[in-house]
């Protein structure tokens, strides 16, 4: 397999696009999950699939290969990152309302896309599920401009989203800029979002971001060692569902996330045999 590697662009690009994804996913992961927004990921990751199946109508249907389907989807997830914003600005009681609002239109918006654009076929089944074989050199590329962003934004602006995801009040009160660090988070999780369908899938990018911060939430002692073991568990799904999917002929998505939850079972076994023994 090393040697296919070394020989292939494409399995280069995406066993290092694998890496990526598994630092920037779980990453901005447990900021959602210690903010209790984790179904963000559900709506934005439905209204990037209608991003996709629309990139791909236009593909077909007027031969227009300039707007690629991964960053079509892009672009409709950024703009349903504003849109979630904009409605709990405008439900202020009852902000969660906005995620389902969101998530129902990237259905609908699908369906009407998938259908004009004559059904699946196999790109949106690799969209869907995941692909070893589906990264380009120009969606490496544009992943690697995505995660060095990411990364930049959370090393300067660490104390502010670590302040907001514990105590909005407090921040808002400390003089942080609580609605302009919210929405650029919001839009850094929709790109993320975005660059790991390649490699995840549509329907199960959302399990990278939630389950391996869910396991290290029960081993860790403080934010950043969680932090550090989400990236850790993230890592170890992502290769092993890119080798699985290399060697069985598999989609690498449904590896990744059974990977995910088997070392959120571990990480339970692990916390629960460390309070029988201490009693």
């Amino acid at each position: 397999m090393l040697s296919d590697i070394l020989e292939f662009d494409f399995l280069r690009h995406t066993f290092l696009t694998g890496l990526l994804i598994g630092i920037i996913a779980p990453l901005l992961g447990t900021f959602i999950v210690v903010r209790r927004l984790s179904l963000i990921a559900d709506a934005l990751s439905h209204v990037t699939l209608a991003g996709i199946a629309f990139g791909l109508f236009i593909e077909k249907k007027f031969a227009v290969t300039m707007i690629t389907p991964l960053y079509s989807g892009m672009v409709f997830s950024v703009i349903g990152s504003v849109f979630i914003e904009k409605l709990r600005s405008v439900y202020k009681s009852y902000q969660e309302i906005a995620i389902p609002i969101i998530l129902s239109g990237g259905v609908g918006l699908s369906v009407i896309f998938i259908a004009l654009a004559d059904g699946f076929n196999t790109d949106l089944m690799n969209y869907l599920f995941g692909s070893v074989s589906a990264v380009s050199r120009n969606d490496f590329l544009s992943i690697i401009g995505i995660s060095f962003v990411v990364l930049a934004i959370i090393f300067l602006f660490y104390k502010e989203l670590v302040t907001l995801s514990f105590d909005e009040e407090h921040a808002t009160a400390s003089g942080i800029h609580a609605k302009r660090i919210h929405f650029l988070f919001i839009v850094l999780t929709a790109l993320v979002i975005a660059a790991s369908i390649r490699i995840v899938g549509v329907l199960l990018v959302s399990a990278l971001m939630t389950l391996p911060v869910a396991a290290s939430m029960r081993l860790s002692k403080g934010f950043k060692q969680m932090l550090f073991l989400s990236i850790v568990f993230g890592e170890i799904a992502v290769m092993i569902g890119l080798i699985s999917g290399y060697y069985l002929n598999i989609p690498p998505g449904g590896t990744i996330v059974i990977v995910s939850i088997l070392i959120l079972l571990v990480s339970i076994s692990v916390k629960r045999f460390r309070s029988f023994s201490k009693r």
